[in-house]
């Protein structure tokens, strides 16, 4: 079998709700990423792309179904190059990445760009059709945002609470206090502040056109225990013991539009497209487990990848762990054997943001960066991914050193 490679990833700076990119379609943001991903390798003919796999969590408005398809055609690229879009939720684009390492691992393909897109400011409301024809009562809306809709009545209860609630169950599963939650929001936008200001994402990150946002704009810099401490639940009323709510809004990842971009390949495309590899795509995997505890999920799931890649933790030097809440993440810390300091070192997702089919390459792209910035030889992304679904994929650097 071939091997495949991460040589490059791109990303927008990820916007606010109905912030800085809250009227930029999610389609345009697709078309950004991509087009800029294929600008950045000098010597690639955007002819010779096998294939764009996209990410998106939601499909249901402006993405137009096969945003994957859309964005090739909107940036401008021969209409030869083909497009298909893949949903797995939070994993989205993290499953992008993984189809494209399979296409070339199979000799299907030299050169894919895979990543995901999500405005999450602009997911529709949709409204379901009716049984019968001419209805006499009301009909509601349901907001495409996030979280569950429609739901099947033959699901089970405790399958289809919300992703805060979720997260409050898995806490009290695994004792995370408010204090240690707090603590480590706190540690997110500190981290993410100084690695923008330390220049670290000035290659991963590309400003989208016409707008002014050329920072991560969720990243409160200024933000301190105190003020995370005052804030209250979100998904519980507080209360005494253990019962009461500990999840916060200052605690969990924003709501967020933004794009993010892998180019994969082959050994073959380093002459396709002008560019040395950063990391090999060692191991992968994809686990399930009960709905609820979705948060959990990255435990196994970075286990097994760990495995099939040959290595242990031992020797890993760096991990980006898509942060969708901190109680989760902290949960998954503790399962591990890892110290917290090569742990998501310049910022994640409670800072940085959570467009859902964008998280996967965005922590996926930043683990490649981080890999050839520091000369770490090992690397996991993992991912939290909702109805109890993780991912995790392993990365060898061979970039040839730090930075």
């Amino acid at each position: 079998m071939a091997t495949a490679y991460v040589f490059d990833a791109v990303r927008t700076p990820f916007g606010r709700y109905g912030g800085a990119l809250s009227g930029v379609r999610p389609d345009d943001l697709a078309a950004f990423v991509v087009g800029e991903q294929v600008r950045r390798a000098p010597g690639l003919d955007p002819a010779v792309v096998d294939d764009v796999i996209l990410g998106n969590a939601n499909g249901a408005g402006e993405e137009n179904r096969d945003v994957a398809r859309m964005a090739v055609l909107l940036a401008d690229l021969p209409i030869t190059v083909p497009g298909t879009t893949v949903n797995r939720l939070c994993g989205s684009s993290l499953e992008a990445a993984v189809q494209a390492a399979r296409a070339i691992e199979a000799g299907d393909a030299d050169v894919v760009v895979a990543g995901g897109v999500e405005s999450m400011s602009r997911a529709p409301w949709v409204l379901p059709k009716t049984e019968r024809p001419f209805p006499a009562g009301d009909l509601n809306l349901s907001s495409t945002t996030l979280g569950w809709r429609l739901v099947n009545p033959r699901m089970r209860a405790d399958w289809t609470v919300s992703l805060g609630e979720a997260t409050e169950r898995l806490r009290e599963k695994h004792g995370v206090t408010r204090e240690r939650q707090d603590q480590y929001a706190l540690r997110s936008h500190q981290l993410a502040h100084a690695a923008w200001d330390a220049g670290h994402y000035a290659d991963l990150v590309t400003p989208y056109p016409g707008t002014d946002l050329t920072r991560d704009e969720p990243i409160r810099p200024g933000t301190s225990l105190e003020r995370l401490a005052a804030l209250a639940p979100s998904f519980r009323p507080a209360g005494d013991g253990t019962s009461g709510g500990t999840v916060t809004a200052g605690s969990s990842s924003p709501l967020t539009d933004g794009a993010s971009a892998a180019l994969i390949g082959s050994e073959r495309a380093a002459a396709l497209t002008g560019l040395e590899p950063l990391a090999r795509i060692a191991g992968r995997a994809t686990v399930a487990g009960e709905p609820q505890y979705f948060g959990y999920a990255p435990v196994a799931a970075t286990e097994r990848a760990l495995e099939r890649s040959g290595i242990t933790w031992d020797d890993v030097a760096a991990v980006e762990i898509n942060e969708a809440f901190a109680a989760q993440t902290l949960a998954c810390l503790d399962a591990w054997p890892v110290e917290e300091g090569i742990v998501n070192a310049w910022g994640g997702a409670i800072a940085v943001g959570h467009p859902l089919g964008a998280s996967g390459t965005r922590v996926l792209g930043t683990l490649a960066r981080r890999l050839a910035a520091t000369g770490g030889r090992w690397g996991v992304a993992t991912i939290c991914i909702g109805v109890g679904q993780g991912m995790a994929v392993v990365l060898e650097n061979v970039s040839g050193g730090a930075a």
